[in-house]
């Protein structure tokens, strides 16, 4: 079925384009699809502000730069709330912090199933707690990881290689071992095995301010976009595609 926005339909040799760029999504074809629905129904919103999208690609990107600053507003945080997410998260702050882990990826792409996916995640999870000598094979099977070549290992991870909810899963937890319930981060469910944790020291709050702000401006701005894009999606008329699905990651 094609894909049409606002009786706009999105060619088939432009998909066929965009996939090569999304060559590391678990589905490249979906992930394309996404990509240029999302883009004709920014593209589609500048021309009715009034902002030029002619004149090619590079321009076509200006144009939405242009929209996203104008439309999507990010507040900057205070240093009071900066400091404030400091206080409530001190154990993140830490220098030299290691983990030893792996994992297994049941990975949730835009209109995948879910509550199917998270089901097969958590049967997975309670074979892997009955019998954790099966990590490296059940991720070898499983995992939409490519590390689920090397049985889900992710070697040694420091603070800040990986997303907010991961890490705070890897490095916030009491003891060693398989973590007894899912980690849902923004690319699906993680079943983890911690192997070990060496701990470092506690850094000061004016050594990390200005990388708190940085989070909070990004998920601020993470969340806005989000709901811009969701506005934009329930008032449009879509066939071939779902945009409008409240479960869905509509920004990667």
């Amino acid at each position: 079925m094609s894909i049409v926005i606002n009786g706009t339909t999105i060619p088939d040799e432009a998909i066929e384009r965009e996939t090569a760029a999304h060559a590391g999504a678990p589905s490249p074809h979906e992930a394309a699809c996404y990509a240029l629905a999302i883009k004709e129904l920014l593209l589609q919103r500048a021309r009715e502000v009034g902002l030029d999208a002619d004149g090619g690609e590079g321009a076509e990107d200006a144009v939405l730069d242009a929209l996203l600053e104008r439309e999507v507003v990010t507040p900057v945080p205070t240093e009071e709330e900066s400091r404030r997410y400091y206080d409530a998260n001190a154990g993140r702050f830490r220098s030299g912090d290691l983990v030893e882990a792996s994992h297994i990826l049941f990975a949730v792409t835009p209109s995948a199933p879910v509550n199917e996916i998270r089901a097969t995640a958590e049967a997975t999870l309670r074979a892997v707690i009955a019998e954790p000598q099966r990590f490296a094979e059940l991720a070898a099977s499983h995992s939409n990881c490519p590390s689920g070549a090397q049985g889900g290992n992710l070697w040694q991870l420091r603070r800040g290689e990986t997303v907010p909810e991961f890490e705070a899963a890897l490095f916030e937890g009491a003891t060693p071992g398989v973590l007894p319930r899912l980690v849902n981060t923004r690319y699906g469910f993680h079943i983890v095995h911690v192997a070990r944790r060496i701990e470092g020291r506690q850094l000061p709050f004016e050594m990390v301010k200005d990388r708190i702000a940085e989070f909070l401006t990004d998920t601020v701005r993470h969340n806005a976009l989000r709901q811009y894009l969701q506005i934009l999606a329930g008032k449009a008329e879509v066939s071939g595609i779902d945009l409008n699905g409240a479960g869905s990651p509509l920004v990667q």
